[in-house]
């Protein structure tokens, strides 16, 4: 195990020294005119806070190299935009960077192809990039004369990607695979696991075997499904059902009401109902296989975690999921290995851990029925998020804002009381008196049940905003007329209402279908900001309370941007003029979440969320697809990038 262990600390510490993002993320466009000509216009959205020079610097000249042209001749020079900033004695670009190559095609089918380097530098620090690109071009008869065509410059050979190399998608699975361990429906699966091997018996090799085993387990139950989903997908070449049965598992009303009920009976089972104990086929299994280590009751926890933390995880696996449908084959078995491994990781350590657990019991025998309880407070109050999931997705109104709030300010007020000895469970001695620890828990438990109070008038509880249902749901705010965030939410124009009786967050407004979306924005001549979304989008929540409700960002959304938010996750059945049909299978959508799905997917390659996307009226990609990123000064230069990129 010591050697497992090293391995992975070693693969972490590899990919944390050698996993960067690029600096400059690249798209180009091509746009034909008379005479045979094409302009291809790279368009480079650099990273906030880093400079990039221009083409005619003395020491660090953005350049392209290595040019091979097929079918095709230089008829100008290549050029940059002028919107340069004098920085440090050099002409250099911020936010974006712009260039522009006039090609004469002297065939009806041609290639550029060649190498743009770029040195970027931010506070005196510099990095230099290299970006392949390979692209095919066609005589203006087999395209309108004025014609633009967008897309991302194609992968190399030496494996670099125009949204970052493959260290970096690992880097990135590996922090949401430690991530999720966090999550709702993940961290109560804790203290079942802990339960589980601290009933455990054997000698201490067969314990740290079984714990290995549990790990191994939870991987390949990860990874083997998902590979041979991608093989299918790639031999039938069909993604649309791979994403609708993650859509479905995910935000479907069946699958979360009955986690939601598991982690009732859980939480009841904590609290000394009932004990919960494997099915006896399941135990006969694990005492023939006793030689074995009991294999088969450590598979079926695996398995266990692995279902139930499935709506929280498979936005993330939807994510790298669809990366195979965009031409990269290994890449996502090898993330979805690393996501699965960093997600394995802590629960494979909670099964040494019973060891440990085992001599406090010894000297506190009533040490482990007291966090046992506690946890269950603690899943009774996160399994609301299931219940909590369907009724925003299916518009039941059960279970608003104010509603979730009451029940975790019983709970957790419930939960305070017992740690200070004033509520005792079947079975337990009564505590005569309370340590540090007890108190300590109880003041930040009590210290959390007043913070989550004033949430009951329209306080934002921004720490909390991804757990909880969106404040669109509350019935009364409180007016504060103190022009603070909570004010925002309560003014008149308290979000659009349309067929769909959906609301933005923060006041703001917009459509809820992209067509609706670019019709408005060729009336108003102003760009579109795309919001792909779902209601049981915990990311989505908190982005829009901790990035959205920023002074500026909400005033250029307000004031600049026709904003179209996309629910993947909506019920609601559309009017049949609103159909949206799979092109190639033919396959119909008919309810708003398949469709805003299906186009998202189809049109940037995104498949979970949340993800931002800024369009011309016309539907022309402005800038690279921002996703989750809790940075306020990124997100205004990337509204900042979409609006320069609409003015030229």
């Amino acid at each position: 195990m010591k050697k497992f262990l090293l391995t992975i600390a070693t693969l972490l510490y590899a990919l944390l020294c050698f996993a960067q993002d690029p600096i400059i993320s690249w798209n180009y466009e091509l746009k034909y005119e008379a005479n045979n000509t094409v302009n291809v216009i790279f368009t480079g959205n650099i990273a906030p806070e880093f400079h990039t020079y221009t083409l005619d610097d003395e020491i660090s000249p953005t350049e392209i190299f290595d040019v091979v042209l097929e079918g095709a001749e230089e008829s100008e020079a290549i050029y940059g935009s002028t919107d340069t900033k004098l920085i440090d004695g050099h002409q250099a670009y911020e936010g974006l960077i712009k260039l522009t190559q006039a090609l004469r095609l002297t065939s009806d089918k041609g290639r550029y192809s060649g190498t743009i380097f770029t040195v970027s530098c931010k506070h005196g620090q510099c990095r230099s990039e290299y970006y392949d690109f390979n692209i095919e071009l066609s005589a203006p008869k087999e395209a309108a004369a004025t014609a633009t065509i967008s897309q991302a410059p194609d992968d190399n050979a030496g494996g670099k990607k125009n949204g970052g190399s493959i260290w970096s998608l690992i880097l990135e699975a590996i922090l949401w695979g430690f991530a999720m361990l966090l999550t709702p429906c993940v961290f109560p699966m804790v203290p079942m696991t802990v339960s589980f091997f601290m009933k455990g018996s054997g000698t201490p090799a067969q314990g740290r075997f079984k714990a290995s085993m549990y790990g191994l387990f939870i991987v390949l139950l990860y990874t083997v499904p998902i590979s041979i989903i991608i093989l299918l997908t790639r031999v039938i070449g069909g993604d649309a059902v791979t994403a609708d049965i993650f859509n479905w598992l995910a935000t479907h009303w069946l699958p979360n009401i009955i986690f939601f009920i598991v982690f009732m009976v859980f939480a009841a089972s904590f609290f000394g109902a009932f004990e919960i104990t494997l099915p006896s086929k399941w135990t006969n299994a694990a005492d023939k296989n006793s030689d074995k280590g009991g294999l088969g009751g450590i598979f079926f926890l695996a398995l266990t975690l692995v279902l139930v933390s499935f709506s929280c995880t498979g936005p993330i696996v939807g994510t790298v999921l669809i990366k195979s449908t965009q031409g990269e084959f290994w890449a996502p078995m090898v993330t979805m290995l690393a996501f699965s491994m960093a997600f394995a990781l802590p629960f494979t350590l909670l099964a040494f851990f019973p060891s440990l657990i085992k001599k406090f019991r010894q000297s506190n025998g009533s040490w482990l029925s007291s966090v046992k309880v506690v946890l269950g407070f603690i899943e009774l109050a996160l399994g609301l998020k299931f219940l909590s999931t369907a009724d925003q997705t299916y518009h039941w109104g059960i279970l608003d804002r104010e509603v979730y709030l009451a029940i975790w300010i019983v709970v957790f007020a419930l939960l305070g009381f017992y740690l200070l000895g004033k509520i005792r469970f079947k079975g337990e001695e009564k505590v005569e008196y309370i340590g540090v620890t007890r108190l300590s828990l109880a003041i930040a438990v009590f210290s959390f049940v007043v913070y989550l109070i004033p949430g009951m008038w329209g306080a934002p509880l921004k720490a909390l905003s991804g757990y909880l249902p969106p404040i669109t749901t509350q019935d009364f705010i409180l007016s504060s007329g103190s022009g603070n965030t909570a004010a925002t939410y309560q003014e008149s124009e308290s979000g659009s209402e349309n067929r769909f009786g959906l609301e933005l967050p923060l006041g703001l407004k917009g459509y809820f279908t992209l067509d609706e979306g670019l019709k408005a924005a060729k009336e108003a001549d102003k760009p579109v900001f795309v919001d792909v979304t779902g209601h049981g989008c915990v990311n989505c929540r908190e982005m829009e309370a901790r990035v959205w409700s920023d002074p500026e960002v909400l005033r250029i959304l307000r004031e600049e941007y026709i904003i179209v938010a996309l629910y993947n996750d909506d019920k609601q059945k559309l009017d049949e003029k609103d159909y949206v049909t799979d092109a190639q299978s033919g396959k119909v959508y008919k309810d708003l979440g398949r469709a805003n799905s299906y186009l998202a997917r189809t049109l940037w390659g995104v498949n979970a969320q949340p993800n931002y996307v800024l369009l011309s009226p016309d539907g022309e990609q402005l800038a690279p697809v921002r996703g989750y990123d809790l940075s306020i000064d990124g997100f205004i230069a990337f509204l900042k990038s979409g609006l320069e990129a609409y003015r030229k």
